[in-house]
């Protein structure tokens, strides 16, 4: 296959795990009763997409961040990142409503397909595990934001549609990234820097005390299994 059809599989594949994640929403909400098992099963989805999104930062965006740029413009993007993050949590915290998950969630989908598609032309290997990674990490984080939104009051039927068009966001995403940044890897790089400040950020403050379980010690569990999922990424690609 050619680049651009490469990209619109991968990046197809990293975007149509927003809709299974909604899918495994719904069946979840449905077919599981019990209290208890929905608690720890969801808080161990989160913890377990943290540990992949962790794995995305260390083991991808950040070392192509460390390749292409000096110290300081390095420095700057990451911390660009983590305050431009900051600032957009901090307004869906004043905010509330139903969407406030679902952009947490769009906030390092975006970027990262960008910089996928832009990687594809001068680094397939690179930009394959990116594509693995944003797939693995929609689907514990659609899985939840679709949780939120129903229990916000959108149907299931609205949440579901609104879920599938979300999916193709990351081809959107890459196809810009590829045609827009192919021919400016600082460019992409810098991109990735920010995302990574930013997909730090929310980690911390928002991901990982959420995955925590009382009495429980899964949740850490689920976040080592998490981030070794990206190790073997790493190792086979």
């Amino acid at each position: 296959m050619d680049t651009v059809s490469n990209i619109l599989v991968y990046a197809g594949f990293s975007g149509i795990t927003v809709f299974i994640g909604a899918l495994l929403g719904n069946a979840f909400n449905n077919h599981i009763k019990k209290r208890t098992v929905k608690y720890e099963i969801s808080h161990a989805a989160i913890a377990f997409g943290g540990g992949i999104i962790l794995s995305a930062v260390a083991l991808v965006l950040v070392p192509k961040g460390l390749e292409e740029l000096t110290l300081w413009p390095m420095l700057f993007s990451f911390g660009a990142g983590a305050v431009v993050f900051f600032l957009i949590d901090r307004y869906l915290a004043r905010k509330g409503g139903k969407m406030a998950q679902l952009l947490a969630m769009l906030m390092d989908f975006v970027p990262e397909s960008i910089a996928l598609g832009a990687l594809f032309a001068s680094d397939p290997s690179t930009g394959t595990l990116l594509a693995i990674f944003i797939g693995l990490q929609n689907l514990p984080e659609a899985f939840n934001s679709f949780r939120d939104l129903v229990e916000s009051g959108f149907t299931i039927r609205k949440t579901l549609t609104l879920m599938f068009l979300l999916s193709f966001a990351g081809i959107v995403g890459a196809m810009a990234g590829h045609f827009l940044l192919r021919d400016y890897p600082d460019v992409t790089a810098h991109l990735m820097v920010f995302a990574s400040g930013g997909i730090l950020y929310l980690l911390f403050q928002d991901i990982a005390p959420n995955s925590r379980m009382k009495n429980h010690q899964w949740g850490a569990m689920a976040a080592c299994l998490g981030f070794m999922v990206g190790m073997v990424g790493e190792k086979v690609i």
